[in-house]
């Protein structure tokens, strides 16, 4: 398959829309930005085209695809939606946010690894909601990578990974945040937390009576059989590098990999500490306690530290409370739920 690529300038470029719409409508794929990361769509509505996505990345078709909608009432059409879905549509949407409904018959089983729910999400990146609204249909999107690799939040990315595989990359730049969006399921006026991104349980709050966190936002291994939501099953966002967790403070992390005597190590570091390293390559995620650039780049260091020809990838264990629980989340799954403990 011959992937066309557009790069999207300052001003809108509607013959790309007009052609990355029309890919859209007769099945095809197309990448495209989000604030959160890069996703690789297809209409929400063809059924016999959705398994192209999973084909192209490689991913288990019992993972459920979310589905991305111009305007909060578009949900109407795919899901019940509730009086809590539009208080939280009202303050979070367009955004990072995804809620699970009671799917329609309109929505096919593939686009939801056969369940009876549905996540609904509405972009607010200017590209996304252009692409959707010129598409005239919902677009099913996991990210727009091969499964289990970092999730692109570059064009370039993208097209390392769905060259050949997709039918258009549309590159819009850097993607704005940098994980996925938090996903939710609405429990009466409650809701559960089943992945966690730049809407934290704090945020929640404002909203919703109370907010609980899944034990597989933590635990990778109590999210079952059948995942609700997508980055809940399988082993994510990894690197080929080996990736380490280290339990440690910044001494402790600082004194381990100084004392490593083996090659091509590198460690993902505040910009105030990475002189203070010599024992590898440093990949610095910004300035120390800097949550939101931490996640703005994660993904994107993974993929530099391949680049880099790194075999052992190492990071301090994040916090697992507000916007750092996304972090945490995305490392303990990118190292396969392995955390090294080290005593000074």
């Amino acid at each position: 398959m011959e992937t066309k690529y557009f790069i999207m300038g300052r001003d809108p470029d509607e013959t790309i829309y007009k052609e990355c719409a029309e890919i859209i409508r007769r099945g095809g794929l197309v990448a495209f930005p989000t604030e959160t990361v890069y996703g690789l769509g297809v209409s929400a509505f063809r059924g016999e085209a959705v398994p192209k996505v999973f084909e192209a990345k490689g991913r288990p078709s019992d993972n459920p695809l979310i589905v991305h909608v111009a305007y909060p009432e578009d949900a109407e059409e795919i899901a019940r939606t509730s009086e809590l879905y539009y208080k939280l549509a009202e303050r979070f949407m367009p955004g990072p946010l995804t809620v699970i409904l009671p799917k329609k018959d309109t929505v096919p089983d593939a686009v939801t690894g056969g369940l009876d729910s549905v996540g609904v999400r509405c972009p607010s990146h200017p590209v996304a909601h252009k692409l959707i609204i010129e598409s005239g249909v919902p677009i099913a999107a996991p990210s727009a990578n091969l499964s289990g690799a970092p999730s692109p939040t570059l064009g370039i990315h993208v097209m390392r990974d769905m060259k050949g595989r997709a039918d258009a990359v549309i590159d819009g730049g850097s993607c704005d945040f940098g994980l996925e969006s938090t996903v939710i399921k609405l429990c009466g006026e409650d809701a559960v937390i089943l992945r966690p991104g730049a809407v934290t349980e704090e945020d929640l709050l404002e909203i919703c009576r109370k907010v609980t966190v899944s034990e597989a936002v933590k635990n990778p291994e109590a999210a079952g059989a059948r995942p609700e939501s997508p980055g809940m099953k399988y082993k994510h966002y990894s690197p080929n590098a080996e990736f380490i967790l280290l339990d440690t403070d910044d001494k402790g992390l600082i004194d381990f990999i100084n004392g490593q005597k083996e090659k091509n190590l590198g460690v993902i570091i505040s910009e105030e500490e990475a002189s203070l390293v010599t024992g590898a390559c440093t990949f610095i995620y910004g300035k120390k306690g800097d949550i939101k650039e931490y996640c703005h780049r994660l993904f994107a260091i993974f993929r530099e530290a391949d680049d880099k020809g790194v075999v052992k990838l190492f990071a301090p264990l994040p916090d697992d409370k507000g916007q750092s629980l996304a972090l945490y989340n995305r490392m303990i799954r990118a190292a396969g739920n392995k955390i090294s403990k080290i005593r000074r």
